[in-house]
């Protein structure tokens, strides 16, 4: 008797997604004085997910951020952190994410983990996707989907070291940084 053997998947069991940079927004979030939370997003945000629908695992994400793209809604706060002393975009001016692995989770959700470069550092970081939308063609003929991904890091983790330390004691900044990515994708032809 011989054992199946699983048939070799094809490159029609994978699709290529494009990023909508114009309905994409990267957000974080930090811990400013202890009393409050800043928050701030870019919006500069392209590339592309591979999704292999037979074997999710050998699916894929590829991200570029636009540093240049950050906005906390103060010009004098977005300046600062643009500068040397965090994300120094003159010399830095991307963040990357490129996944190395990728395991479904549920129905709707994954677990993504690969490389994040920011000012130069590359971590390992770990990525909660939900929120995964079913395909849906849009009114222009494109098909379309969505999903909400998740993580945490700390900045000193990256270099982002810059703080000042308060009186009565504690920081200025927070080490701990969330970060939320809403992302709209749409399906490239075969």
């Amino acid at each position: 008797m011989t054992t199946p053997t699983a048939s070799p998947l094809t490159q029609t069991d994978a699709s290529t997604w494009l990023i909508d940079a114009a309905h994409t927004t990267v957000e974080f979030q930090v811990k400013h004085m202890m009393f409050s939370t800043v928050k701030g997003r870019f919006s500069g945000v392209t590339g592309s997910i591979v999704d292999v629908a037979g074997d999710p695992t050998l699916s894929s994400v590829d991200v570029e951020i636009d540093a240049l793209s950050l906005s906390t809604g103060d010009p004098q706060r977005d300046g600062h952190l643009k500068s040397a002393d965090f994300f120094d975009v003159a010399r830095f001016p991307s963040i990357t994410f490129q996944s190395n692995k990728v395991v479904p989770s549920g129905a709707d959700s994954f677990d993504v983990v690969g490389d994040l470069t920011i000012h130069g550092v590359t971590q390992q970081v770990p990525l909660t996707v939900e929120e995964v939308t079913p395909e849906a063609k849009d009114p222009w003929g494109n098909m379309r989907r969505g999903a909400t991904a998740r993580t945490k890091v700390n900045r000193k983790d990256f270099g982002l070291h810059w703080n000042v330390a308060l009186e009565a004691g504690g920081f200025l900044v927070g080490e701990e940084i969330e970060i939320t990515i809403d992302v709209e994708l749409i399906r490239q032809a075969a």
